[in-house]
Protein backbone atom coordinates (compact mmCIF):
# COMPACT_ATOMS: atom_id res chain seq x y z
CA UNK A 1 0.00 0.00 0.00
CA UNK A 2 1.36 3.28 -0.96
CA UNK A 3 2.45 6.16 1.57
CA UNK A 4 -0.74 8.15 2.52
CA UNK A 5 0.08 10.82 4.30
CA UNK A 6 -2.28 13.14 6.11
CA UNK A 7 -2.19 16.46 8.43
CA UNK A 8 -4.93 17.32 11.10
CA UNK A 9 -4.66 20.69 11.88
CA UNK A 10 -5.79 21.81 15.84
CA UNK A 11 -5.74 17.63 17.18
CA UNK A 12 -4.85 18.09 20.06
CA UNK A 13 -8.01 16.95 21.50
CA UNK A 14 -11.72 17.17 20.55
CA UNK A 15 -12.87 16.21 17.07
CA UNK A 16 -9.02 16.58 15.81
CA UNK A 17 -7.84 13.76 18.19
CA UNK A 18 -10.72 11.50 17.01
CA UNK A 19 -9.70 12.34 13.49
CA UNK A 20 -6.35 11.95 13.83
CA UNK A 21 -7.10 8.40 15.77
CA UNK A 22 -9.00 7.04 13.31
CA UNK A 23 -6.48 7.80 10.40
CA UNK A 24 -3.65 6.11 12.37
CA UNK A 25 -5.87 3.03 12.26
CA UNK A 26 -6.52 3.45 8.22
CA UNK A 27 -3.22 3.29 8.33
CA UNK A 28 -2.06 6.76 7.06
CA UNK A 29 1.22 8.60 8.19
CA UNK A 30 -0.41 11.50 10.22
CA UNK A 31 0.53 14.93 11.10
CA UNK A 32 -0.75 16.82 13.56
CA UNK A 33 -0.99 20.48 14.60
CA UNK A 34 -1.67 22.02 18.08
CA UNK A 35 -0.78 25.43 20.17
CA UNK A 36 1.11 22.78 22.54
CA UNK A 37 2.67 19.39 21.78
CA UNK A 38 1.82 18.41 25.53
CA UNK A 39 -1.87 18.14 24.70
CA UNK A 40 -0.67 15.56 21.80
CA UNK A 41 1.25 12.96 22.90
CA UNK A 42 -1.82 10.52 22.87
CA UNK A 43 0.10 10.15 18.65
CA UNK A 44 3.53 8.83 20.62
CA UNK A 45 4.55 6.17 17.95
CA UNK A 46 1.59 6.38 15.77
CA UNK A 47 2.06 9.74 13.60
CA UNK A 48 4.20 13.46 14.37
CA UNK A 49 2.91 16.27 16.29
CA UNK A 50 4.08 19.54 15.24
CA UNK A 51 3.53 22.90 17.48
CA UNK A 52 1.67 25.35 15.62
CA UNK A 53 -0.69 28.26 15.90
CA UNK A 54 -2.32 28.36 13.05
CA UNK A 55 -3.13 32.16 14.08
CA UNK A 56 1.05 32.50 12.72
CA UNK A 57 1.26 32.09 8.77
CA UNK A 58 4.97 31.89 9.21
CA UNK A 59 4.42 28.40 11.49
CA UNK A 60 1.90 27.01 9.12
CA UNK A 61 4.28 27.53 6.49
CA UNK A 62 7.13 25.77 8.41
CA UNK A 63 5.02 22.98 9.39
CA UNK A 64 3.72 22.67 5.87
CA UNK A 65 7.07 22.47 4.34
CA UNK A 66 8.15 20.28 7.14
CA UNK A 67 5.65 17.40 6.02
CA UNK A 68 6.47 18.08 2.51
CA UNK A 69 10.04 17.69 2.56
CA UNK A 70 9.98 14.61 5.08
CA UNK A 71 7.00 12.82 3.05
CA UNK A 72 6.58 13.84 -0.77
CA UNK A 73 3.50 14.55 -0.72
CA UNK A 74 -0.19 15.83 1.51
CA UNK A 75 -3.09 13.52 0.03
CA UNK A 76 -5.63 14.28 2.86
CA UNK A 77 -5.68 17.87 4.84
CA UNK A 78 -8.69 18.30 7.72
CA UNK A 79 -8.39 21.80 8.89
CA UNK A 80 -9.70 21.29 12.22
CA UNK A 81 -7.80 24.58 14.16
CA UNK A 82 -10.50 27.02 15.54
CA UNK A 83 -10.75 29.59 17.84
CA UNK A 84 -13.07 31.46 20.06
CA UNK A 85 -14.08 29.18 22.25
CA UNK A 86 -11.39 30.75 25.08
CA UNK A 87 -12.99 32.59 27.80
CA UNK A 88 -16.41 31.52 27.56
CA UNK A 89 -16.92 32.84 31.37
CA UNK A 90 -15.44 36.21 31.52
CA UNK A 91 -15.20 38.08 35.17
CA UNK A 92 -17.67 35.42 36.48
CA UNK A 93 -20.06 35.54 33.46
CA UNK A 94 -20.79 33.02 30.81
CA UNK A 95 -20.38 35.20 28.01
CA UNK A 96 -20.87 32.36 24.64
CA UNK A 97 -24.79 32.67 23.98
CA UNK A 98 -24.94 36.52 24.73
CA UNK A 99 -26.54 38.58 21.89
CA UNK A 100 -23.72 40.09 19.49
CA UNK A 101 -24.29 43.24 20.47
CA UNK A 102 -23.23 42.26 24.21
CA UNK A 103 -20.46 39.74 22.71
CA UNK A 104 -16.59 40.55 23.14
CA UNK A 105 -14.97 41.48 19.77
CA UNK A 106 -12.25 39.60 20.75
CA UNK A 107 -14.19 36.38 19.26
CA UNK A 108 -15.31 37.58 16.38
CA UNK A 109 -11.41 37.93 15.20
CA UNK A 110 -10.42 34.89 16.63
CA UNK A 111 -13.53 32.43 14.86
CA UNK A 112 -12.29 34.33 11.85
CA UNK A 113 -8.65 34.30 11.99
CA UNK A 114 -7.95 31.12 13.83
CA UNK A 115 -10.93 29.06 11.87
CA UNK A 116 -11.38 30.61 8.67
CA UNK A 117 -8.08 32.30 7.88
CA UNK A 118 -6.24 29.26 9.37
CA UNK A 119 -8.07 26.87 6.71
CA UNK A 120 -7.99 29.01 3.83
CA UNK A 121 -3.67 28.89 4.38
CA UNK A 122 -3.59 25.81 5.22
CA UNK A 123 -5.48 24.55 2.52
CA UNK A 124 -3.22 27.12 0.11
CA UNK A 125 -0.14 25.53 0.93
CA UNK A 126 -1.66 22.03 0.37
CA UNK A 127 -3.19 22.61 -3.27
CA UNK A 128 -0.12 22.77 -4.80
CA UNK A 129 1.67 19.56 -3.78
CA UNK A 130 -2.52 18.24 -4.61
CA UNK A 131 -2.25 19.38 -7.72
CA UNK A 132 1.02 17.80 -8.78
CA UNK A 133 -0.36 14.20 -8.07
CA UNK A 134 -3.83 14.95 -9.34
CA UNK A 135 -5.53 14.06 -6.10
CA UNK A 136 -6.68 14.81 -2.48
CA UNK A 137 -8.72 15.64 -0.09
CA UNK A 138 -9.76 18.54 2.06
CA UNK A 139 -11.84 18.44 4.91
CA UNK A 140 -12.81 21.72 6.67
CA UNK A 141 -15.21 21.16 9.86
CA UNK A 142 -18.12 22.97 10.21
CA UNK A 143 -21.30 23.03 11.98
CA UNK A 144 -24.84 23.51 11.53
CA UNK A 145 -24.32 26.86 12.90
CA UNK A 146 -23.82 27.70 9.08
CA UNK A 147 -27.11 27.42 8.31
CA UNK A 148 -29.34 28.15 11.42
CA UNK A 149 -28.80 30.45 14.39
CA UNK A 150 -27.22 28.35 16.98
CA UNK A 151 -25.15 30.24 19.81
CA UNK A 152 -24.15 33.44 18.69
CA UNK A 153 -23.93 35.66 15.71
CA UNK A 154 -20.23 35.75 15.07
CA UNK A 155 -20.11 31.58 15.38
CA UNK A 156 -22.68 31.11 12.94
CA UNK A 157 -20.74 33.48 10.35
CA UNK A 158 -17.59 31.80 10.63
CA UNK A 159 -18.96 28.41 10.34
CA UNK A 160 -21.40 29.71 6.82
CA UNK A 161 -17.76 31.28 5.76
CA UNK A 162 -15.83 28.33 6.18
CA UNK A 163 -18.98 26.51 4.12
CA UNK A 164 -18.17 29.30 1.52
CA UNK A 165 -14.78 28.58 1.54
CA UNK A 166 -15.23 24.85 1.04
CA UNK A 167 -17.87 25.23 -1.73
CA UNK A 168 -15.27 27.66 -3.83
CA UNK A 169 -11.99 25.81 -2.90
CA UNK A 170 -14.14 22.78 -4.61
CA UNK A 171 -15.16 24.24 -7.43
CA UNK A 172 -11.49 25.73 -8.43
CA UNK A 173 -10.23 22.30 -7.83
CA UNK A 174 -13.11 19.82 -9.29
CA UNK A 175 -10.76 19.70 -12.68
CA UNK A 176 -7.62 18.88 -10.63
CA UNK A 177 -9.00 15.64 -8.88
CA UNK A 178 -8.92 17.29 -5.41
CA UNK A 179 -12.01 16.95 -3.65
CA UNK A 180 -12.90 19.92 -0.94
CA UNK A 181 -15.70 18.83 1.64
CA UNK A 182 -17.40 20.74 4.64
CA UNK A 183 -17.76 18.07 7.39
CA UNK A 184 -20.43 18.57 10.63
CA UNK A 185 -19.37 16.04 13.65
CA UNK A 186 -22.34 17.18 16.18
CA UNK A 187 -22.01 18.35 19.27
CA UNK A 188 -18.62 16.62 21.41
Amino acid sequence: MPNRVALVTGASRGVGKGIALELCESDFTVYITGRSVDDMGYLAGRGTAIQCDHRSDEQVEWASKRIIEEQGHIDVLVNNAWGGYENMMEEGEYTWQRPFWQQPLWRWDAMLQTGVRAAYVASRLAAPVMLARAHGLIVNISYWAAQKHIANVAYGVAKAATDKLTADVAYELKDHNVAVVSLYPGLV
